[in-house]
Parts: structure tokens; sequence; C-alpha cells
């Protein structure tokens, strides 16, 4: 006679394949290690969105039988997973649920027998301690200490247990007190399944600012590259019309083409030049307007050139035959120019 099946594993893997089959992303954790007082307090931190289910694994392969998923990507998220827990979020995509359990990681105090994860180090340096016993147990388990100045201070820095090596005796006790706890625990999620598609924890431990910071990069040089080619985006056009403006701008001041914009600048130089040549003149041969416009650009001036640059005698020079040519025909003097 075949054993009916318990109704409340009937009711677990009912509940298992409705979670399974709503819309959203599906993930396993594994939780084994996770102290009971641990476990509560990360699922009390864990955010509104998703739910946690813990189940055995047998039930959590009926329920995705029934609910018809691919077996293979259920035992792709079970491998290596020693107690299981489903979580299912409809408001998170797959690298926010894994952003969101990773921070459930902690550390805790290592058991006799349990492998380092990585190198254990402890550093040289004064410790909280008390001067007593405890400089002969830091000893025993190969930790250099002595008490100096009135504290147990660690004489060198050691490497006390290198990854992958086992944790023996008292040391992992002994490592707590030094604050030191090396054996990782939370909700550490295998993988997960969206829209049909098996994604490995490692896939999802993104450097979220490293990758926005790429992001900014590569769209920077894109817009760069793009301005560079002319190519028009509804992004690159302000730049390259504000580009063609100022180049067409100064292609008409070089060029002598007047307009509303160009005829200031013109003014300006002319204004200019002409009081550059005004001021190698006899003050006999100004006016009073054109003296008095040369005495405000004197007091103004913030460096006084001993005598002009030959530039400047140069450009005096043109303008003053350019001058005598327009007098020839009939200019009535150079206070004429400001008026």
């Amino acid at each position: 006679m075949i054993p009916k099946a318990a109704q409340w594993k009937k009711d677990r893997v009912g509940q298992l394949e409705e979670i399974i089959k709503s819309e959203g992303v599906i993930g396993i954790v594994d939780i084994s290690g996770v102290p009971a007082t641990n476990m509560l307090d990360m699922r009390a931190n864990l955010r509104d969105g998703m739910t946690a289910t813990m189940a055995k694994k047998t039930l959590i392969r009926r329920a995705w039988e029934n609910a018809g998923l691919d077996s293979n990507h259920l035992e792709t998220l079970l491998d290596g997973v020693v107690q299981p827990m489903l979580v299912h979020s409809d408001q998170y995509n797959a690298f926010q649920l894994y952003a969101e359990l990773d921070k459930t990681r902690q550390g805790r105090a290592a058991k006799d027998g349990e492998t380092a994860p990585t190198d254990i180090i402890v550093e040289e340096g004064e410790t909280e301690f008390a001067p007593g016993p405890i400089v002969g147990e830091l000893g025993a388990v190969g930790i250099p200490a002595k008490i100096d100045k009135g504290k147990v201070v660690i004489q060198k820095t050691v490497t006390i247990v290198e990854a992958g090596n086992p944790i023996e005796g008292d040391l992992g006790m002994m490592l707590s007190k030094l604050g030191i706890n090396p054996i990782e625990i939370g909700l550490i999620l295998s993988g997960v399944v969206e829209e049909g598609t098996v994604l490995s924890a490692d896939s999802l431990n993104l450097d979220l600012d490293g990758l926005r910071t790429d992001i900014i990069t590569a769209m920077s040089g894109a817009f760069n590259l793009a301005c560079n080619v002319s190519w028009f985006t509804k992004e690159t056009m302000p730049t390259l019309i504000s580009k063609a403006s100022s180049e067409a701008f100064n292609v008409a001041v070089e060029a002598g083409i007047s307009n509303e914009k160009t005829i200031p600048v013109f003014i300006s130089r002319a204004q200019g030049r002409a009081l550059a040549l005004a001021g190698h003149l006899d003050s006999s041969a100004l006016d009073d307007e054109l003296a008095g416009m040369l005495g405000a650009a004197a007091a103004s001036a913030v460096v006084v050139a001993d005598a002009p640059s030959e530039e400047a005698v140069d450009a005096a020079e043109e303008t003053t035959e350019e001058v005598e040519e327009e007098e020839e025909g009939g200019f009535g003097g150079l206070g004429d120019l400001f008026g």
C-alpha cells in the first residue's frame, strides 16, 4: 500500500505552485548556516514587494513540475544549495532582487572545522582587552600578543588562516573577540528565473556605481563623436546649431559682411583703430570730443606701454594713409568718426 502524502505537504506544494506560476522573478536562496535569530531579523528587514518561502527540495521540485516549468532550470538554481528558500517578486527585476537580498549579508563567528572563505588576517596594534589571561589565550591560537603600557597589543600582522583551510579549535572564538567574524551568512541568492531565462548569482552581482559611471562616460563619448561628425539627433541638434551659428558669425566678421550682429563688431573695431591712430597725432590735430575720448581711454587702461609696438605703429600708419585718402574725398576730420 502506497502511503498517502500528508495534507500539510499538499498544502505547501499548492502554495509553492501558486507562487511559481505568478508573474515576476523567481529565485532560490540558500539559508544553510543562518541561525534562527538572524533569519528572523533578515526576513523582517526585507522590503515589501517580495515573498520568501522555506521548503524542502522535494516539495519545490513537485510544485515546479506541477507549474509546468523546465525542471533543468530548477536544478540549475538548486545546484550547491543545502537548505533552499523560494523567493518571488513582481516589483523587482532580477538585478534589483539580488541587490535587496545582498543587503542581508553579515558575518558570524567561525565554528571548529569550518573553512575559511578568504585569508583571515589579524592586524598589528592595540586591542580593547585589559591585561590578563587573554594574552596567553591569543598566543595559544597563534596570535602574538603582549602587554604594552597597560594594554594588550598584537605584536605583528599575521595571516592566521589561509583561504580554504579549516578554522580549528578555539581560534574562531578568539577571532570573534577581536571583532573578526569570517563566516558570511545571509539570504544569499543562488540564481533566478526571469521570463524563462536562468541568471546565475555571478551575473547579477553588478557594481552599480561603476556601471553608472561607465554609462555616463560612454554617453559623453558618443555625444562628442556625434557632434564632431555632425550627426543630427534631438540631443546633438542644439549643440550643432549653436556651433554652426558661431562659425557663421566668425566667417561673416572676417568677410566683412554687414548685418545686425556684425555691424556692432565693425563699429567697435573701427573705433578702436581710430583711437589708436589718434593717440599718435599731435594734440592740436584733435577736437575736444576726440581728446576727451582719448583721456577716458587712458584713465581706464590697466597697463600703459612706454612705446607702441611695431604692429600698432604699422596699423596706425596704414590707417593714416586711409584717412588721408578719405580726407581728399571730402572727409570732415577725425571727429566725424565719432559723430
